[in-house]
């Protein structure tokens, strides 16, 4: 009995410590046809498109594209051009989603600094939301785009957070 009971705490101790192990482990992204990296901070997200020499364009999907997916994009910008009109620029193609409704702008600092823009939509009948990270880096503009069902990807908002904070180019 006792060897027993002791055979079940060693193996419940051993299960408590690989699974504090294994939650605390992050993925890098990091590819030789794009210039910047970032960090995952859990195993769920995975990568659905890859970057190549013709689309720079990398894509994550969380679990599924309908819980969160994540696609960043690279913008040519001048640093004379202010990053608010970028985001307005955005809103302005975005107008056109079913139940789009637009929400605030706020401002982001990470590892680069810039703003965060929040709205909502419908797709499917079902409402969505939309959180896109505006990051600047010298004349270009990363924007992380963070899209999901408002129920899932408001539970994952720091998962979006920490991934934007440690969003970094490769000069920096």
């Amino acid at each position: 009995m006792k060897k027993t009971l002791l055979s079940l705490a060693m193996l419940f101790a051993a299960a408590v410590m690989f699974s504090t192990s294994a939650a605390a482990q992050t993925e890098t992204f990091s590819d030789p046809n794009v210039d910047y990296s970032f960090a995952l901070p859990e195993a769920k997200w995975r990568k659905t498109v890859t970057p190549s020499a013709t689309n720079p364009n990398v894509e994550y999907v969380y679990g599924d594209r309908v819980f969160g997916r994540l696609e960043v994009r690279k913008l040519d910008a001048p640093q004379s051009r202010l990053l608010a009109d970028i985001v307005r620029d955005e809103d302005q193609k975005l107008q056109f989603l079913m139940g789009y409704a637009p929400g605030k702008q706020e401002n982001f600092s990470g590892k680069l600094r810039g703003a965060i823009y929040n709205f909502e939509f419908v797709k499917g009948g079902r409402p969505m939301v939309g959180r896109f990270y505006f990051l600047r880096d010298g004349d270009v503009v990363y924007v992380l785009r963070f899209e999901g069902r408002k129920d899932s990807l408001n539970s994952i908002q720091n998962q979006m957070d920490s991934i934007a904070r440690t969003f970094s180019t490769k000069g920096k």
